[in-house]
């Protein structure tokens, strides 16, 4: 099994910053990919970005250019840092944990990310 524990959401204005943090404990496969989600009100949950074990990302085309998803392996915790936020941006935020063997993950428990305008 493994834990997945979020932190850093919140209420931020257009044009701001917000970084977010997702610890992963328990039995962590060294190879892996860990991930943010997000899912606005009425949609489905979508991928924003993710980074492998070995430091490959990727990002949607919404959050290109504003986003940057990094990782510490020896923490096992991946960040996202948010700027120039918009409120589209706005929506619950999951991060995924999965081993790369794996089809599926497991998901954190998600924190709110409110943008006003």
């Amino acid at each position: 099994q493994v834990q997945l524990v979020e932190s850093g959401g919140g209420l931020v204005q257009a044009g701001g910053s917000l970084r977010l943090s997702c610890a992963a404990s328990g039995s962590i496969f060294s190879t892996n990919v860990m991930g943010w989600y997000r899912q606005a009100p009425g949609k489905q949950r979508e991928l924003v970005a993710d980074i492998t074990s070995g430091g490959s990302t990727n990002y949607a085309d919404s959050v290109k250019g504003r986003f940057t998803i990094s990782r510490d392996n020896a923490k096992n915790t991946v960040y996202l840092q948010m700027n120039s936020l918009k409120p589209e941006d706005t929506a619950v935020y999951y991060c995924n944990y999965r081993p790369t063997s794996y089809s599926r993950g497991y998901w954190g428990q998600g924190t709110q990310v409110t943008v006003s305008s």
